[in-house]
């Protein structure tokens, strides 16, 4: 059934699509915020199969980000502590240095979540255990007014690293 509205999707309609690397990071993806024409927020949805998680572990400087348990269970490592989170949880994860956070699949079923994040450019995102930063900063705008962004990661000995550089 088609949906009323442009700005209204439901969950069965999502389109998952795989993300990950190596053992470690694997997941399934729907990006729901730019489908809907939102601005201000990005939001989307992750299922994590078990003993996986999607993102290493990361703390942003600017953006807020606020995930809610759909299904399952797992751990929540918050600020290098582990938390138990399960189906009907709410997590604040305000920017900030004391605001590191990875969620992880650690039980034997998957893990559901909704993903919130402002969208706030530029932005400084660290990742604490492989010694990364990555910066996101606006160049300009394309033929259609939409920002075009500067993406670039360092390392602490290399000059510019990838994504998944130091995360294996």
């Amino acid at each position: 059934m088609s949906q009323s509205h442009p700005t209204i999707r439901n969950l069965d309609q999502l389109d998952f699509k795989p993300w990950g690397h190596g053992d470690k990071y694997k997941a399934r993806h729907a990006q729901v915020s730019i489908g809907l024409g939102a601005r201000k927020l990005g939001y989307g949805v992750v299922v994590l199969p078990p003993g996986k998680t999607a993102w290493p572990y990361h703390q942003h400087l600017i953006n807020e980000e606020m995930f809610f348990i759909l299904e399952g269970q797992g751990t929540l490592r918050l600020n290098g502590e582990e938390h138990p989170v399960r189906a009907g949880d709410f997590i604040a994860v305000p920017p900030g240095r004391q605001s590191g956070h990875q969620i992880l699949n650690t039980s034997d079923q998957d893990l559901k979540y909704l993903a919130v994040s402002t969208k706030e450019i530029p932005e400084v995102v660290e990742y604490p255990d492989s010694g990364k930063t990555a910066f996101v900063s606006p160049v300009g705008e394309d033929a259609k007014g939409k920002p075009e962004l500067l993406r670039a990661i360092y390392a602490q000995d290399t000059p510019q690293a990838g994504y998944w550089d130091g995360e294996d």
